[in-house]
């Protein structure tokens, strides 16, 4: 998952807009957005959050201050437990030549002493999209912690995992219709990127639009 293969694979796949989101880190993300030249491809740039009731959280933020200020927030809640890469693999950043550039040594797995509604609030406040991730798996989601989708929860959208394996709830859920739903490949190896995707009907894939176009895949599930 070095940054060229994941653009080649990207580009392959036809993909207009992409997420960067390691595990309680946003380094790897600011990299290749630093050093990312090329054109007909955006890199949404942040990280997925693991909360305090162990919920997984897509967070994406639209400059580089706003990432590095998140940067900080989850190196003061990450709850610090060193990283043993024989048994959880090696935690690197690495840039477009293939040179690792920084090693992390704190587990990225482990989760922060923040809460779900907290965690959102501070990616708002900073201007982000805030998205609880694949909610309907059997672990690490809102329905395998919470059992429910909280209506007052503050999200610009849910990602559902269509046909997964011991999958909790139904595209009937309560709650779900309050929320724009989107699908993505949530890659861990090059083979998975693109898998699953969200179309959105915007006139320039930049950051507003991508928010607006959220906005529209509610607006048209509702009406439809």
């Amino acid at each position: 998952m070095d940054p060229l293969t994941i653009l080649e694979r990207s580009k392959r796949r036809g993909l207009d807009v992409i997420g960067i989101t390691d595990h309680n880190s946003t380094l790897q993300a600011r990299q290749m957005k630093m050093e990312f030249c090329g054109s007909n491809l955006m890199i949404l740039t942040g990280a997925e959050v693991t909360t305090r009731e162990e919920i997984h959280c897509l967070a994406f933020f639209d400059d580089i201050v706003a990432l590095d200020e998140f940067q900080v927030y989850l190196d003061e809640h990450l709850i610090s437990i060193p990283n043993n890469p024989i048994f959880f693999g090696d935690q690197v950043v690495v840039d477009f030549q293939g040179n690792i550039v920084y090693e992390e040594k704190r587990l990225l797995i482990s989760a922060l002493d923040q809460s779900l509604e907290e965690v959102g609030e501070f990616v708002h406040y900073h201007g982000g999209i805030f998205i609880p991730a694949h909610i309907n798996r059997p672990s690490f989601s809102l329905l395998s912690q919470l059992g429910i989708i909280p209506m007052n929860m503050k999200a610009d959208a849910v990602e559902w995992v269509p046909g997964c394996k011991g999958g909790l709830g139904c595209e009937d859920e309560p709650g779900l219709n309050s929320f724009p739903i989107v699908y993505s490949s949530d890659a861990h190896c090059p083979e998975d990127i693109g898998q699953r995707y969200t179309g959105l009907q915007v006139e320039n894939p930049g950051f507003l639009d991508i928010k607006e176009g959220l906005k529209m895949l509610l607006n048209s599930r509702n009406s439809g």
